[in-house]
């Protein structure tokens, strides 16, 4: 991988961080982890939108939007879910040990996709040094929930 690419990622996840401290201030006012993620997915949708427009984005037929299969679309309800559930955890858990448990599942399942190549991902079969990996992150998890 390139340093850039590692460095957006790196960039991003530390966006997340401060995504789930908004969300959770956005429930607190709204009273509602779903009204949240409701206002989260608006300002996303109205930036992403914008952002097309400024790009003169070639828009899809409605053929080529059928076209794609309608389990693909659940990529949406798992990011309302994840934005929902981060705005109703993170005041009671806290930052780390949220961001930990949802990277130690993100890990898991991830290794679980790549050594089948589910879901479009190219096939890596988990071997040792993936394990390896995976069991210091799980490691370090443990030790970011336990205070």
């Amino acid at each position: 991988m390139t340093f850039w690419l590692m460095a957006i990622a790196l960039v991003i996840g530390a966006g997340l961080s401060v995504q789930v401290g908004l969300n959770s201030q956005v429930r607190h006012y709204l009273g509602d982890p779903a009204l949240a993620a409701l206002g989260n997915f608006l300002v996303g949708t109205v930036a992403i939108l914008i952002y097309l427009l400024l790009m003169r984005a070639n828009w899809p037929s409605t053929g080529l939007l059928r076209s794609v299969p309608p389990v693909n679309w659940l990529g949406g309800l798992f990011g309302a879910a994840y934005v929902a559930a981060s705005a109703l955890l993170a005041p009671r858990l806290g930052s780390a040990p949220l961001l930990a448990l949802l990277i130690g599942g993100q890990l898991l399942m991830s290794l679980v996709l790549d050594h089948y190549g589910w879901v479009g991902f190219a096939t890596h079969e988990i071997n040792l040094w993936r394990v390896a990996g995976a069991v210091l992150l799980v490691v370090g998890v443990v030790l970011i929930v336990r205070n």
